[in-house]
């Protein structure tokens, strides 16, 4: 009698696991099919201190509901900037072609010769769902000249600003 207790409680779980388990599985694999997606990406690797900094994304949203630009930068000594958001207008909410750019401030010192940022970029839809994120690094060089991007792939588009101001690792904005 206990080992037909024990197998009717096994398999009373199994099915129980399975009917929690299988409508999740079938949500995520729907979900997933309207989440934004960063199709194609590129950012100059290295740039002069003073410059703007153009990063290119090609993105889209088979729903038309990308509404915003998701943009962190990580800096040795600094840590993580606080978020920048950038409202994607309607005409990009389905697709969308161009640049953000951040403006890396003139400074007057070399404080951030060789210094190297890590940006990373996510696009975020009306139903609070991010895309995979897209992550850039850029290292500070005096003579650097910034990449363009492959032809024919990106529109020459401000899609908006990355509103993070740059420090020092000493603390002290640069403006």
């Amino acid at each position: 009698m206990t080992e037909k207790k024990v197998v009717l409680f096994l398999a009373l779980v199994l099915v129980l696991g399975w009917s929690l388990l299988a409508p999740g599985a079938a949500k995520s694999s729907e979900d997933e099919k309207g989440i934004p997606v960063i199709i194609q990406s590129f950012a100059s690797k290295e740039l002069r201190a003073g410059d703007n900094w153009k990063v290119y994304l090609k993105a889209s949203d088979p729903e038309g509901k990308m509404r915003y630009i998701f943009a962190t930068i990580s800096q040795p000594g600094v840590g993580t900037y606080p978020v920048s958001i950038t409202k994607i207008n309607g005409e990009n909410q389905r697709e969308l072609s161009g640049y953000v750019y951040l403006n890396t401030m003139p400074i007057k010192t070399n404080q951030f010769f060789n210094l190297t940022l890590t940006l990373t970029v996510n696009i975020k839809d009306s139903k609070g769902q991010f895309s995979k994120p897209a992550v850039f690094p850029l290292t500070f060089e005096a003579k650097a000249e910034q990449e363009a991007p492959p032809d024919g792939v990106f529109k020459e588009q401000s899609l908006g600003p990355i509103m993070i101001t740059l420090r020092t690792v000493s603390g002290t904005r640069r403006r």
